[in-house]
């Protein structure tokens, strides 16, 4: 059984724990043979959580072991818009369902902290990721453009939220 709920956004465990779960998803993403260390990984979680109305949410198996999480703030020129910045499961926990229910929970809790939108960017050959998106209503728009550092083609993608 996975259960979601707001984690805590200061420093601190469940910010340590998103991080590891980013540098780890992401290195077996890309096929990298390690994972960032620690010191790399959580300032690029907690910078998204130090903005005003961030919200990090954080998915636990029945050994409350945080398994998946999602790192969410305002878009700047939208306070109404939430950008989901980073979403993370753990690769041992990959083919679980863990993605799909925390992001089947996350248009409730970002309406309940009221934001009216979500968007969030997807790489273009990503395809669980752009499955599980499409799967849940997220609709894409625009063309896909290159990331800025990776260079890898990216679409925007976006949810309206239930009021």
């Amino acid at each position: 059984m996975i259960i979601v709920r707001a984690g805590a956004a200061g420093p601190g465990e469940d910010v340590d724990a998103a991080a590891g779960i980013w540098a780890e998803a992401t290195a077996a993403r890309d096929g990298e043979p390690e994972a960032a260390p620690l010191s790399l990984a959580r300032p690029l979680i907690q910078a998204v959580l130090d903005a005003p109305g961030a919200l990090l949410l954080v998915a636990r198996d029945d050994a409350e072991r945080v398994v998946g999480f999602a790192a969410v703030a305002p878009l700047p020129a939208d306070a109404s818009t939430a950008e989901v910045r980073y979403v993370g499961v753990r690769p041992a926990d990959w083919g679980r369902g863990v993605g799909r229910h925390l992001m089947r929970e996350l248009p409730a809790h970002l309406a309940a902290a009221g934001y009216t939108r979500a968007e969030l960017d997807v790489y273009v050959d990503n395809p669980r990721a752009v499955r599980l998106y499409e799967g849940l209503g997220w609709s894409p728009h625009g063309d896909a453009t290159a990331h800025p550092r990776s260079g890898r083609l990216e679409r925007r993608y976006g949810l309206d939220l239930p009021r």
